[in-house]
């Protein structure tokens, strides 16, 4: 039991007992610094049913909770706070309990609990990942573990969009301007070679327009007649024939593309359990609106195009099929879904990694399946997250002017090196470790600077600023990791024996105090889809366990059973560094 639950039916039977009146909650609050107090109840919605002075009704609680509770050593009243005072004896009784306890924090899934399945990443195959890209990758891993975490079963997919007329542009480029070349006779990753005639088509294919309007088309004109963009039209027309020629150059380049995402993933350390891909999905949803046509949950318009209204939910009218058949996206989206929930029967809700910039699809896609009468069609949430600007100004991926994210992550990784070398403290360091740390460095800095930022938000990256040794920062967690590391290689005892404290220092208690705080966070996280409440989290224990570092001795103390208990303190502060950081992807270091 937390102690917020203990405190609440405590507080529930001392207003029983003083007032005479049933009470259902209990409003707590942290006690601000400047007050003495580890909790404080808000004594103000006591006031709807207790006549007299909040001062008064919060000491005559506090009084009450000082004699019949063990738990309340003493208390204050500031206006209508009553601040609690813990006996250090629930503390050290607490830490005890979750001292050998290696994964604190973390629940177990139940056997028969519905699963949730996490979709992220779902780029196209027609160029590399970006950091755009890096930010949905890192948002849908962390936000799967985390749900995980919090004793949920978790599918991690992401659906493939490897069809349609941008994936025939760098085909039909490769054609013209490839000259047979492969990502063996390049040396280049597959995804980066095919993302080079995708700029190619769109540099050709410019020149091709100002020529047609120098002829006197207009722009639209020339954009429609451009022969490179009827070429691609018309090789789009032949791939969904199944003509042989076009399917099988088609397999190849994005069997190129989907090696270099593989490369990637394992490099920015994502995974996934399962795989959609839009050439296999794409007819997906047609059997639906005809059942639910059927229902009357669609209507038919004279040209034969299929829609439904949803002007009575404060949203528009929504085209699910055009008047010669073919699907629009939602209508893909909507078969898809149905489709994961066949082949994974135990999914009981989604969470779609998408930009903001498609909010109101994914309204339209939920309501549409709600009103279909799926029943985990009311657990479906969209991770909608803002986009990713550096100090160089908006990417552009048809221009390639677009931050290549194999190339950011190394450039990272160069970063750490440059500045962990200025601070020198990599002496006994071999080459391999050196470059294992600066990679860790520079992974843990990219992503920790892009997930402690709620995703909601847009992000300014800036490269430097994420990997500086002191702030809101990976590298500063992770030094402190290793520091705590450091303390237990040297310590020449047994720390993992049972000792007895009657007493704590204020800075030992306040580390306890934030240890207790884990499991609500990540439960908190996960209902939030919110990364940003674990990395902020963490950010907090460790400038709490710095000021500790600081302000008590830990090997030199004199008192061995003191000593014993700081070591112990400074190991499970590591533990759930660790654990948190794992949530966000980010892997710690033994040694910096």
């Amino acid at each position: 039991m937390s102690l917020q639950q203990i405190l609440t039916s405590q507080i529930q039977q001392a207003v029983q007992s003083l007032f005479d009146i049933s009470i259902e909650k209990v409003e707590f609050q942290a006690t601000r610094r400047e007050f003495e107090g580890d909790i404080t109840m808000v004594v103000f919605p006591l006031l709807k049913m207790i006549k007299g002075n909040p001062l008064e009704i919060g000491t005559k609680i506090g009084n009450y909770l000082v004699e019949h509770t063990a738990e309340i050593s003493k208390f204050n009243v500031v206006a209508g706070f009553l601040n609690l005072v813990v006996a250090d004896a629930y503390y050290l009784q607490f830490f005890k309990d979750i001292k050998g306890d290696d994964m604190y924090g973390y629940v177990q899934p139940e056997a028969d609990q519905k699963a949730i399945m996490v979709e992220y990443s779902s780029p196209n195959t027609n160029k590399p990942l970006h950091l755009g890209h890096i930010r949905n990758n890192l948002l849908g891993y962390s936000v799967a573990e985390i749900i995980k975490a919090s004793g949920k079963k978790v599918y991690k997919t992401q659906i493939i969009n490897d069809r349609g007329i941008h994936i025939c542009k760098s085909m039909l480029a490769w054609q013209k301007f490839g000259e047979g070349q492969t990502p063996e006779s390049t040396g280049l990753k597959g995804d980066k070679l095919v993302g080079n005639f995708y700029v190619a088509f769109d540099k050709a294919y410019k020149s091709e327009i100002n020529e047609l309007m120098a002829q006197g088309k207009t722009e639209e004109e020339a954009k429609k007649q451009a022969p490179l963009m009827m070429e691609a039209q018309n090789m789009l027309l032949k791939w969904e024939a199944g003509d042989k020629e076009v399917v099988e150059l088609w397999k190849k380049m994005n069997q190129w593309v989907y090696d270099g995402f593989a490369t990637t993933y394992k490099n920015l350390g994502v995974d996934f359990d399962s795989y959609y891909y839009e050439s296999n999905t794409y007819l997906l949803g047609k059997d639906v609106v005809e059942e639910g046509l059927k229902q009357g949950v669609f209507f038919k318009k004279e040209d034969g195009s299929v829609w439904i209204d949803l002007t009575d939910d404060g949203l528009d009218e929504k085209l699910v099929l055009r008047a010669d058949g073919t699907s629009v996206y939602i209508t893909q989206d909507i078969g898809t879904a149905i489709q994961r929930v066949k082949d994974f029967p135990d999914v009981g809700g989604m969470v779609y990694t998408v930009g903001n910039e498609q909010d109101y699809h994914f309204k339209v896609l939920f309501l549409i399946l709600k009103k279909l009468g799926f029943e985990w069609a009311s657990q479906l949430y969209h991770l909608s997250y803002g986009m990713v600007d550096l100090p160089s100004g908006k990417m552009k991926s048809r221009e390639g002017t677009v931050v290549d994210a194999d190339d950011l992550m190394h450039d990272m990784t160069v970063t750490a090196k440059n500045i962990s070398e200025e601070l020198g403290k990599l002496e006994g360091y071999s080459e391999e470790e050196k470059s294992t740390l600066y990679q860790t460095i520079g992974s843990g800095a990219l992503k920790y600077y892009i997930l402690k930022v709620d995703p909601k938000k847009r992000i300014l990256f800036n490269p430097e600023e994420s990997v500086d040794f002191a702030g809101n920062t990976g590298p500063f967690i992770q030094y402190t990791y290793a520091r705590i590391q450091s303390i237990l290689r040297k310590s020449a005892f047994d720390y993992s024996k049972p000792v007895v404290m009657d007493a704590m220092h204020e800075k030992e208690k306040e580390i306890i105090k934030a240890l207790a705080l884990f499991p609500d966070v990540i439960q908190n996280a996960a209902v939030s889809h919110s990364p940003a409440l674990i990395a902020n989290y963490t950010y907090d224990l460790v400038k709490e366990y710095n000021s500790f570092y600081q302000s008590v001795p830990i090997l030199g103390e004199e008192d061995e059973v003191k000593k014993i208990f700081r070591v112990q303190l400074s190991d499970k502060v590591g533990k759930t560094i660790k654990n948190a950081f794992r949530l966000l992807g980010i892997n710690v270091p033994e040694r910096m």
